[in-house]
């Protein structure tokens, strides 16, 4: 039994269904369902025995404390937290409360759990964080891609708080002993994900005839992963992986912002063209850039590829095929996650659009 936090928002839910394909074994999915957390994205399990869904906070400790006491789980997954960096520069408190406080909260449940473990079991357990390439802050074009000892420089108030929660997981490994694993990600994408961020928003936009907000120039490079490359690295990790040390996941996929924009209005005209025959990229705007974005990422995934074997499975072209192909195929889901709130949020971020 493994214990996954965060399992109903867009990786960590890619994370559970591809954990239970794979043949892994049960787990019990604790998630908030804040507004990216979407239960429909969990549908398929539905009376499978396998998966145990619990609705709460990685801050309630009596609640996180209960579920390891009953189902004494081999690992935890940290996928919770708020991940949005426009919505942390609006709302920054949420992002302290769910990233750094959240994440202290369950580490000291998990700490009490472990400290208690049977001395046999203690050292298979496992603390496996997940994280973001957005703590080391942006790279100039040039400059070699993040590896792991790149040092800390987040430059927002998002990034700043998973570079906090970083720092908590480190320090519970060097103070308490406590067997942990964190991996460093960059950009996801795929089925099931919250369309307010870059890909699934323009798939979106551009089928309801609305705008495509381009931040800026549109000219900040982003390096992209498949979210089930992503998830067969955690499992990788999970697996191999050196307690105390991090894994940067990376997909080799350094893009521009406005190629992936100009490459989805192309799938886009092959695959549901327009009625008016015209390309879907006539409806790119160009909107004032947000406060402190970062120019470049990029990820070194040297250290997972040699040490435990893991390469991504997809390129961006066959990936961003399916992602796209998969919106066209779930135009329900989509319309049920673009809530009141949602529409309301995208009018404010995006009102130059």
């Amino acid at each position: 039994m493994i214990l996954v936090t965060g399992g109903a928002g867009f990786i960590g839910s890619n994370f559970v269904l591809d954990w239970l394909e794979a043949g892994g074994e049960p787990l019990v999915n604790l998630d908030k369902l804040t507004y990216a957390g979407n239960r429909e994205n969990l549908a398929s399990l539905e009376g499978d025995a396998r998966h145990v869904f619990v609705q709460g906070d990685i801050g309630d400790t009596d609640l996180v404390v209960q579920l390891l006491g009953q189902h004494k789980p081999r690992a935890v997954v940290n996928f919770a937290a708020e991940s949005h960096v426009d919505r942390s520069i609006l709302g920054p408190e949420a992002f302290v409360q769910t990233n750094m406080v959240g994440t202290f909260r369950l580490l000291e449940a998990v700490r009490h759990y472990w400290k208690d473990l049977p001395e046999l079991a203690k050292p298979a357990f496992r603390f496996l964080h997940v994280s973001t390439d957005e703590v080391y802050g942006s790279l100039a074009s040039q400059a070699p891609a993040f590896t792991e000892q790149h040092r800390y420089e987040p430059n927002s108030p998002y990034s700043a708080s998973k570079a906090a929660s970083d720092h908590l997981v480190r320090a519970y490994h060097h103070t308490y002993g406590l067997p942990v694993l964190t991996t460093n990600c960059s950009n996801n994408y795929g089925p099931y994900h919250f369309p307010e961020k870059l890909i699934p928003l323009m798939i979106v936009n551009a089928l309801a005839g609305k705008n495509l907000p381009v931040y800026g120039d549109g000219q900040q490079v982003r390096d992209w992963l498949y979210v089930k490359d992503h998830c067969s690295a955690i499992r990788r990790v999970l697996e191999a992986g050196r307690p105390g040390e991090v894994y940067n996941v990376g997909g080799h996929n350094e893009k521009p912002n406005l190629e992936i924009v100009r490459t989805i209005c192309a799938l886009l005209d092959e695959l549901r063209p327009r009625k008016d025959g015209k390309s879907y990229s006539g409806q790119v705007t160009f909107v004032t850039d947000r406060p402190g974005h970062d120019r470049r990422y990029a990820i070194d995934a040297s250290k997972i590829e040699s040490e435990l074997g893991w390469r991504p499975a997809e390129t961006f072209e066959t990936g961003i095929r399916k992602t796209v192909q998969w919106y066209l195929d779930h135009p329900e889901w989509v319309a049920r996650v673009q809530s009141g709130a949602y529409r309301e949020w995208i009018q404010t971020q995006y009102a130059a659009a």
